[in-house]
């Protein structure tokens, strides 16, 4: 069975959320609750950081699509940081790069939050 972990930070106008293993069908349940778990507590402005991520399968990736339009009908977006090569490439192909925001570095995704919260 797969190994994940989705590790939450909370920073001044954005959560972080760090996904270390593997996303697939068994694993994806415990990012939804992460996701809706935020979501409930009022927090929209949401970073993925997949710097630790080694496989994504398609129920990983519906995870964002299941959540992407209740997060920005309230003002919030979810944004990707950190991807490797070959979990960009599987999104790319997708066309996940038309419908978000992916940057290189955690810190660029905070900027752009903290930016347009200002």
């Amino acid at each position: 069975m797969a190994t994940f972990v989705s590790n939450i930070r909370t920073l001044e106008k954005s959560a972080v959320i760090d996904l270390v293993g593997d996303l697939d069908a068994h694993t994806s349940v415990q990012l939804e609750r992460a996701i809706q778990d935020l979501i409930d507590k009022k927090q929209h402005n949401l970073i993925i950081n997949f710097s630790k991520l080694n496989y994504i399968s398609s129920a990983g990736l519906g995870v964002f699509m299941a959540f992407i339009d209740d997060v920005r009908s309230k003002g919030g977006d979810i944004k990707f940081s950190n991807m490797p090569d070959k979990i960009f490439q599987v999104f790319d192909l997708l066309g996940f790069p038309m419908l978000y925001e992916i940057y290189t570095d955690e810190k660029e995704a905070v900027e752009k939050f903290n930016a347009s919260a200002a």
